[in-house]
């Protein structure tokens, strides 16, 4: 009686043990899988997010290749600020679990069959000379901008509008710094601004300074 007694609480307990193991192993696998959205967003908003994380990619790889091939420092700078970039748009593709195009990080790769094929072209023109890798810069901004301003017009997320204008006031200094070193034929940052961080520098050209380490002219040269 004992023994039938003990081998109906073991089977219990085995039971019990199985169930908890099962309970267990549906927690682990439930904290792999990705956070569902708390809102549906539009085809827009998923488009344009997705398109400007590998445009950010297509300018901080263009601007390391123009940086390793002519070594001014208005390429490494803003290289940088590009790579936060990339980083800002990323966090809204988790935030919204959207696949990320950029599976592969390696300078030149893009999913984009015509983002890879701009790239080539533009590595192409930047190779001629210095003030052609610097137009290439200004082509690279003005594209960003276009598109940026477009996608302010249809998204409607305030934090994908918080993020896309940061990106697009970005993109108006780096065309800053191009342009002006285009006109003054000066590639390298300013002295005692090279390791400028402006990722808070938020004006435009025409502006009255931002910052303490800003130039007094409004524009976050090499920065953002």
């Amino acid at each position: 009686m004992k023994t039938k007694t003990l081998m109906v609480t073991l089977t219990i307990l085995a039971i019990l043990a199985g169930t908890a193991v099962t309970n267990l192993a549906g927690q682990q696998q439930g904290t792999q899988k990705p956070v569902s959205p708390s809102v549906q967003l539009t085809v827009e908003e998923e488009s344009y997010i997705i398109l400007m994380r590998e445009e950010e990619k297509l300018a901080r790889d263009v601007y390391l290749n123009m940086y390793e091939l002519w070594g001014a420092e208005i390429f490494a700078n803003i290289s940088d600020s590009e790579q936060r970039h990339m980083d800002a748009v990323a966090r809204l593709i988790s935030r919204y679990g959207l696949e990320d195009p950029v599976a592969d990080d390696t300078e030149g790769v893009f999913t984009d069959g015509d983002i890879s094929a701009l790239y080539v072209q533009l590595i192409e023109q930047g190779s001629v000379s210095l003030e052609a890798a610097l137009r290439v810069g200004v082509a690279i901004e003005e594209l960003d901008i276009a598109d940026l301003e477009d996608a302010l017009t249809l998204v409607e997320m305030r934090a994908i509008q918080r993020v896309f204008t940061n990106l697009r006031d970005g993109s108006y200094n780096h065309l800053s710094a191009f342009q002006n070193a285009i006109d003054t034929g000066i590639a390298d940052c300013p002295a005692g601004t090279c390791q400028m961080d402006c990722d808070g520098c938020m004006a435009r050209q025409g502006g009255s300074g931002s910052g303490s380490n800003g130039n007094g002219d409004g524009v976050c040269p090499l920065g953002n």
